[in-house]
């Protein structure tokens, strides 16, 4: 059993819970807050005054009081009118996640939500069942309506969800899990449609991707340069500095530490006479620092919207921009560098070169970058 702390997840804790299915928990202190959330909605209730989406229609029908005793009837039909979403259903991954996102901002006790209707919610998730999510169908900013139904209806005890590898009714799979089917109490519909999690999860899931597939493309480029006998010049940490954009230096390191001890580098120090390499090996850690900058922002972004409750700041273009900014500001004032090397390949030696290895070039690359990746992906 796993105990988040709605709130204050991490990318890597996300991440967790995202790829694998992991039997969750949440902090004692997080159930009072809950419990208080109910409370209030309760409260207004008892006073019978006019309450946005507890006691009133919605939309156009804001002005139509509901009576006390449909309150919860109303909560279902808003679900069920909601349920409308298309097209193939999202991958396990990124269910999970929804799950995830949407228990931890409830857990927030902002809500107005019942504990228990809270504890139903934790149970089919750490039974395994994944609720059936078409892919199509959402609201973005304005709340993720659609898909997010789709998640309740099947805590419902409605619509299809996947248990043990299977396409099944959820009734069916509550039913043999021991689970009670959630029953909807007042503003439990609004509490349960309304937020971004399935934007986030969609968009945390790409990033993820997106950093492995930088890495790899890091690994091909250094691997690029050992293959074609290229310089480690260009990556020389004066030339970043210059610059003074952090994820360049950071990139020309990855470069460096890559590179270190290149058994091919150290064979031609001495005996290359070219002026400088393609622009396609030597401005690499200028294009992938770029990347790298993006990742960052959104990672920053998204981390923020992974433990917001229901602002999002995918939708706000100064906070996105700002966070941008935040991450590409140039070192200040940086110090004057030391002589420059030339950008000729034999004017600066790699830190550490092994002497000329009587290896081939293919052999020397292969077992360099696999001593380098093995140990990349144990630090991982």
């Amino acid at each position: 059993m796993t105990l988040i702390t709605p709130g204050s997840l991490t990318l890597a804790e996300i991440k967790t819970l995202s790829d694998t299915h992991v039997a969750i928990q949440i902090p004692e202190n997080n159930w009072a807050r809950v419990q208080a959330g109910a409370e209030t909605v309760a409260r207004i209730v008892a006073k019978g005054e006019p309450a946005y989406g507890i006691n009133t229609g919605f939309g156009k029908l804001a002005k139509v009081h509901i009576p006390d005793d449909q309150l919860a009837q109303l909560q279902t039909n808003l679900v069920r009118s909601h349920a409308v979403g298309v097209g193939p259903i999202l991958d396990p991954e990124t269910t999970r996640l929804i799950a995830i996102l949407k228990i931890a901002s409830l857990a927030q006790g902002y809500s107005g939500i019942q504990s228990e209707s809270l504890r139903t919610a934790i149970a089919i998730h750490n039974a395994g069942i994944l609720p059936c999510i078409p892919s199509q169908g959402s609201v973005g900013a304005s709340g993720d309506l659609a898909p997010l139904a789709h998640y309740t209806l099947a805590l419902m005890g409605e619509g299809e969800v996947i248990y043990k590898n299977q396409v099944q009714p959820a009734a069916k799979a509550l039913h043999d899990a021991g689970i009670n089917p959630l029953e909807l109490h007042a503003k439990e519909g609004l509490a349960f449609l309304n937020g971004t999690q399935v934007s986030t999860a969609i968009a945390l899931r790409g990033l993820f991707k997106t950093k492995q597939v930088f890495r790899a493309a890091i690994l091909a480029g250094a691997l690029s340069v050992d293959a074609a006998k290229g310089s480690d010049a260009p990556f020389d940490p004066r030339i970043h500095e210059v610059r003074g954009h952090l994820e360049q230096i950071e990139v020309a390191k990855m470069y460096r530490d890559l590179l270190s001890g290149s058994e091919i580098r150290a064979s031609h120090l001495e005996n290359d006479d070219r002026v400088q390499d393609p622009y396609s090996l030597r401005c690499q850690p200028q294009v992938m620092g770029a990347i790298l900058q993006q990742i960052n922002a959104q990672s920053n972004i998204l981390h923020t919207e992974a433990n917001g409750v229901t602002d999002n700041p995918l939708s706000s273009p100064s906070r996105a921009m700002s966070s941008v900014a935040a991450t590409s500001t140039p070192n200040p004032s940086p110090s004057p560098p030391t002589a420059l090397p030339s950008h000729a390949p034999k004017s600066v030696a790699l830190p550490n070169a092994a002497s000329p290895s009587s290896l081939t070039a293919p052999s020397a690359v292969s077992l360099h970058f696999l001593r380098r990746t093995q140990a990349s992906t144990a630090a991982s």
